[in-house]
């Protein structure tokens, strides 16, 4: 995705951003979001705090929202399973209502919207890829195959890797990202928290959690 925002937008004051949480209140959950998708072509994973609690097995906090990711390229296919809802895109503290084309290929994160109530439903992360390759919107150096960075519950609910959530939180590392860390790293094997090590020592060198996995690989 580009970094130079497209025109147009609506820039959000403090107050008005606070108050977009009332308008997630009604969000799905990842059942509904998998029952919506299912039997849809492209690699589709649930992201960010939720994919933590698939991983987990069960939900350890409260969500105010739901976040899935796509390549960014089948968007239409998902879009389409949406009919009478409404997609705005959503970066750097705008939003861009019904987003054109043009918009969409400057902002990643798109907001389904259910225009009776002006509600919140889904947060829809159109992610870089190669064909059927993953590309890190972080990095673009690290690339996978989608068969590798998608794990899956019980009853077939698609996630992202925990040590890839992981990864995108440590950028910012708010209260609720270190409590998702602290809670997940003792579930993570070995390998995961080598890997989880090394790509935060790629994208964010010295970061305190590197310290915090080498001292846990250290006492296992």
């Amino acid at each position: 995705m580009s970094e130079q925002l497209p025109s147009g937008g609506v820039e959000l004051s403090p107050d008005e951003i606070e108050a977009l949480d009332a308008r997630w209140s009604s969000c799905w959950s990842p059942s509904e979001v998998a029952q919506r998708l299912a039997g849809v072509g492209t690699p589709w994973y649930v992201a960010a705090g939720w994919a933590l609690d698939l991983f987990h097995g069960r939900q350890t906090r409260a969500h105010g929202d739901i976040e899935i990711a796509i390549p960014a390229a089948s968007f239409p296919e998902v879009r389409h399973r949406f009919p009478g809802h409404v997609f705005d895109a959503a970066g750097s503290g705008r939003i861009w209502e019904d987003a054109t084309p043009e918009v969409l290929a400057a902002v990643h994160q798109t907001w389904l919207r259910d225009p009776a109530t002006g509600n919140y439903l889904l947060d829809v992360f159109r992610e870089p890829h190669d064909g059927d390759t993953w590309i890190c919107r972080r990095d673009e150096r690290i690339r996978l195959p989608y068969g590798d960075l998608i794990h899956h519950t019980q009853d077939g609910i698609p996630y992202l890797a925990p040590e890839l959530v992981l990864l995108f939180k440590a950028k910012r590392a708010r209260r609720k990202d270190r409590s998702d860390f602290e809670a997940t790293v003792p579930h993570l094997s070995p390998a995961q928290r080598e890997t989880l090590a090394e790509l935060l020592d790629r994208v964010h060198p010295g970061h305190q959690w590197i310290a915090a996995l080498q001292a846990t690989a250290g006492g296992s």
